[in-house]
């Protein structure tokens, strides 16, 4: 189900995709709205779904996790299903995209070095099912991020 988004909305939500953390007061100061219409409009747009939840944005590089690779894989389709359940229980493993073209999926993995890079496409290669996987290392981050463009909307 779609949810038309009013400027209201859209406004609130271009607020809290600068600072997930800036209080209900704020933002209405900045809207100039009261505090009880922001409080009501972010609880609708999280019952809707709409707004899933508030995250730190955290360097995985400044942290350790220094290899991010993508896995283009391609699975038997009587057990492609089963693959997906496995592979979102890894831990490496960032996200998961069902995807048109010649794989069925793109794998985000984000591990601290090549050698465990190695050993999750040993697992993912080796899960009963997969058929055959392609690695994509990433050089460097060109553009990176969560936030929607709510102007084309």
């Amino acid at each position: 189900m779609t949810y038309s988004l009013d400027s209201l909305d859209k406004e609130i939500l271009k607020i809290l995709q600068e600072d997930g953390r800036i209080s209900y007061s704020k933002i209405a100061q900045t809207l100039n709205m009261s505090e009880s219409t922001i409080h009501m409009r972010i609880r609708r747009l999280r019952e809707l779904g709409i707004l899933r939840g508030f995250y730190a944005d955290i360097d995985m590089e400044k942290i350790g996790l220094k290899v991010l690779a993508f896995v283009q894989l391609k699975a038997d389709p009587k057990k492609y299903e089963q693959v997906l359940n496995v592979l979102k229980e890894m831990k490496e493993v960032a996200e998961i995209y069902d995807v048109t073209g010649e794989y069925y999926a793109l794998v985000k993995v984000v591990v601290p070095s090549n050698e465990d890079l190695a050993k999750v496409l040993d697992a993912i290669g080796k899960l009963d099912g997969v058929t055959d996987t392609y690695t994509m290392m990433v050089l460097r981050v060109i553009k990176e991020g969560k936030k929607v463009n709510l102007d084309l909307v």
